[in-house]
């Protein structure tokens, strides 16, 4: 069964002066929360809606998605989200220098079955696995993978279900509302946040109030097998799970699954490297380094307001 994962970044509470209707399930593995204004309630259904259809699409677990079947097949019959994840992914890739990398399914799914009959892999095991993007090709309607790579989009796939949603709550006049998949969050109008602290479940790592934007947290204290040794966050260049960070919080008007994924390259990053490609991104951090030490972006006042850190 694919286990739960738990929220590392909780929404508290949007403007005081509008009442809120807020409905939560349990979707794509983790709780999915859709909170709107009272007048317009009625669109969280649909909003669920949505994220199922996400989930169809994108899951290595359904064995109905097209993800799943190009896993087993090696070849499937895309959607359209689907595709547009695969070719966001690829972009992905690129633009973190190879860190952000879905090839990693041989790895997480077969070696170590996360979200299933989980195992530590060994040395030899991860030594002959491949992490190759190369071989994976595909078009609008069709993909196609090789023998030695399987597909994993769990590092931006509940990024991508909070933005479907969030485009459809905005076209439909929407002012005033908050998605969250986990620790992947989008607040449409203002609303306050809660990163937890990996260190003190009691205390939040920080407190701060966010407008139209979307914040991304990834940590490797919440999900892995054992100890944090084996944690999901996979270093596709090492193949070895990585502990420079025990949490990654990223903020900015870029899309949450923008974010999604830029959280979880970051957090298989080595620290200087991840320092550098952040710095150079449209958006703010909140960092707690594996020393303990929290690192704070010094832009973060230009996404965020009333900052309160533990």
């Amino acid at each position: 069964m694919h286990k739960l994962l738990l929220i590392a970044c909780l929404f508290l509470t949007c403007n005081a002066d509008i009442q809120m209707t807020q409905r939560s399930k349990v979707m794509m593995g983790t709780f999915v929360s859709v909170s709107v204004e009272r007048g317009h309630k009625e669109l969280i259904k649909q909003s669920f809606e949505i994220i199922k259809g996400v989930e169809s699409s994108l899951s290595s677990y359904k064995k109905t998605s097209p993800i799943a079947k190009l896993n087993k097949n090696k070849e499937a019959d895309l959607d359209a989200y689907s595709y547009e994840s695969l070719k966001l992914s690829l972009q992905y890739y690129n633009e973190t220098g190879g860190y952000f990398d879905i090839a990693v399914g041989k790895i997480t799914k077969d070696l170590y079955h996360f979200g299933e009959k989980e195992r530590v892999a060994s040395s030899k095991e991860l030594q002959k696995s491949s992490t190759s993007i190369g071989g994976l090709v595909f078009d609008k309607s069709t993909a196609y993978i090789n023998n030695t790579i399987k597909i994993d989009l769990g590092g931006m796939g509940k990024g991508f279900g909070v933005d479907k949603v969030s485009a459809f709550l905005v076209k439909n006049s929407v002012k005033k509302a908050v998605i969250a998949l986990s620790g992947d969050i989008r607040c449409i109008g203002t609303c306050k946040i809660a990163v937890n602290n990996p260190l003190d479940a009691n205390q939040p790592l920080a407190l701060f109030t966010m407008n139209n934007s979307g914040v991304s947290t990834s940590g490797n204290y919440n999900r892995y097998i054992k100890s944090p040794k084996y944690n999901h966050l996979i270093n596709p260049k090492t193949k070895q799970s990585e502990q420079n960070f025990f949490s990654v919080t990223l903020v900015s008007n870029l899309p949450s699954a923008t974010l999604d994924a830029y959280a979880t390259a970051v957090s298989v990053m080595p620290v200087k490297k991840a320092y550098a490609f952040l710095n150079s991104q449209p958006l703010a951090y909140i960092i707690l380094q594996a020393d303990k030490k929290l690192i704070v972006s010094q832009n973060i006042i230009h996404y965020i307001s009333d900052l309160k850190l533990k």
